[in-house]
């Protein structure tokens, strides 16, 4: 074995993406991540590099310019990409979910406009579904959006937006009662609106706000935003897939997606986390010999590294379910709850290797203590995961007395 991690069955179309995306994390962002994450600045060489590999348009068919490529594939990229710095993986994750969304889901006009332009990160994609008020419980969603004419006009405020200043495309999740009546259950009454907009912060277009980055303990340089309608008037034609009262449904198939995409930032942050807890055992010396030697520290890496192969293999099944077409629900559940978890205990026991030195931001692995944080909670928490996981058990081990 000569890394951890490693994915059986792939082609050679997606080890040679694979290596070229390992090779540009060596080159050019491990190199720069800490100190970029430290200043909180957006990673712009970066995602032009991102563009000219032609990432953005990774999972977008062919047919619209893109490469056509497996959830399977996108997962071990974001994976990659998330060993040299989360906030990137980030940026790709919601615009993935965006193009994702459109192609399942979107008419043909909509598929024909914005999928070419996504393809080659022209048109960057993020999507809104939380509020300020709304934590976990998305059937308590108040945005609204009224029909007017040809038009609809949205009102309301969103919260942790991804994306939120630099995107020009914004899947936004809110009510439209039209065609639904009042005691309709609350999922059928929302509707996914695409939102187009300017980049950059204030009034981006006439109705519509975004406020400036919220500044956050980890998770830096990609920006997260709080979004305002006031009277924001979009045309009838950018209700995703043309019909009101399916967007609960539309977002929650994104979310899947964004769910594997989160599994495979922790594996990735994980394994990190673990080179660099081995690399630092082997030249710190305690006692007269390598701390690596010392048997309290091999019991941690055999524990780091047990959890980075489960951790990748869970995240693996669960993009291979998607990809073939079945539900996935309960598979990106377990898989986004134990990698991110076990993200953060792989962290913790490398910042235990590092003794005094983990604390201090000369060291990479300060940054990871505080970046594996917003995975426990990003795409939902694990108590939202472990609901989803035992209604699914429950629904295939139905007792039959």
């Amino acid at each position: 074995m000569t890394r951890l991690a490693q994915t059986a069955g792939l082609n050679d179309i997606q080890r040679e993406i694979l290596s070229t995306v390992r090779d540009f994390v060596d080159k050019e962002i491990i190199p720069v991540a800490t100190q970029l994450e430290h200043r909180d600045e957006y990673p712009t060489e970066i995602v032009e590099g991102l563009k000219e590999l032609g990432l953005f348009g990774l999972m977008i068919p062919e047919e619209y310019g893109g490469l056509g490529e497996s959830l399977l594939t996108y997962a071990l990229c974001v994976e990659e990409i998330a060993r040299g710095w989360m906030s990137v993986s980030g940026i790709i994750n919601t615009h993935f979910i965006v193009a994702y969304m459109l192609k399942q889901h979107g008419t043909q006009e909509q598929k024909d406009t914005f999928l070419p332009r996504m393809a080659l990160g022209e048109v960057r994609g993020a999507f809104s579904m939380s509020e300020p008020a709304l934590g976990s419980d998305v059937s308590a969603i108040s945005s609204k959006g009224v029909k007017e004419g040809d038009e609809y006009v949205l009102n309301g405020q969103k919260m942790w937006l991804t994306n939120g200043g630099t995107s020009t495309l914004v899947a936004v999740l809110a009510r439209s009662d039209e065609g639904h009546p009042e005691g309709t259950a609350p999922h059928k009454s929302m509707t996914t609106f695409l939102v187009e907009k300017e980049p950059g912060f204030g009034e981006v277009r006439p109705g519509l706000t975004i406020p400036g980055k919220i500044d956050k303990m980890g998770y830096k340089g990609v920006d997260t935003t709080e979004l305002i309608m006031d009277d924001l008037h979009i045309p009838a034609n950018r209700v995703l897939g043309g019909t009101t009262g399916r967007g609960f449904y539309q977002m929650m198939d994104g979310v899947e997606v964004g769910r594997v995409n989160v599994a495979a930032r922790g594996c990735g942050v994980a394994q990190r986390a673990f080179e660099l807890g081995v690399s630092y055992a082997q030249q710190r010396h305690t006692f007269g010999k390598p701390i690596a030697q010392h048997q309290a520290i091999q019991f941690k890496l055999a524990e780091m590294a047990t959890k980075v192969e489960a951790a990748h293999a869970m995240m693996v099944n669960a993009a291979r379910k998607k990809d073939s077409g079945e539900r996935n629900d309960l598979e990106a559940g377990m898989a986004k709850y134990l990698a991110s978890e076990y993200c953060k205990e792989v962290v913790e026991d490398a910042f235990r290797i590092h003794g005094g030195y983990g604390f201090s931001k000369e060291y990479e692995i300060e940054r990871l203590y505080r970046e594996a944080p917003m995975l426990l909670i990003g795409e939902g928490t694990a108590e939202i995961q472990k609901m989803i996981i035992g209604r699914r058990l429950l629904e295939e081990y139905r007792f039959q007395g």
